[in-house]
């Protein structure tokens, strides 16, 4: 017969309590569907917040040049190409687009061209990049259309 003492009586709740530790293989596939359920909600609205960033970064970056261009016109009655000369790095802030400004008329007419050349902006087929004239007329390069337009520039 089979003597209880003490030590058989910790080892049979020692035993009872290591079996309790851990999760089971049905508890690890609910958390890791649960966590694929939300990646798959979450991350299009993820991508969509970056293209916005990325929109709004190019046409910050274009208004300031065409501004920072108008303020050089005021002082030598002409427009300038050249970024550097009035303060204007060629790439936007997190390098998504590369600046350039085309001047017309006898430099007396410009359009500032933000064109996207990495990241989201690369993937932007909506709008591509972003254009602003000396008379401030705003535009798109993927498209004309002004629904178009008015729905990349946020009016």
């Amino acid at each position: 017969m089979n003597k209880v003492t003490k030590d058989t009586v910790v080892d049979k709740n020692s035993a009872l309590l290591h079996r309790g530790l851990g999760f089971t293989l049905i508890e690890v596939m609910i958390v890791v569907a649960i966590v694929g359920i939300l990646a798959a909600v979450a991350y299009p609205s993820y991508v969509e917040h970056v293209r916005k960033a990325a929109r709004t970064e190019a046409m910050t970056s274009v208004l300031e040049t065409a501004n920072r261009l108008e303020q050089f016109y005021v002082d030598n009655r002409v427009y300038t190409n050249n970024l550097a000369g009035i303060g204007v790095n060629a790439l936007t802030e997190s390098d998504y687009y590369t600046l350039a400004v085309q001047i017309r008329d006898g430099a007396q007419a410009f359009t500032v061209t933000a064109t996207p050349n990495s990241g989201p902006a690369l993937q932007d087929s909506e709008c591509g990049g972003f254009t602003v004239t000396d008379t401030g007329r705003k535009g798109v390069t993927a498209s004309t259309a002004p629904a178009v337009i008015d729905e990349c520039w946020g009016n």
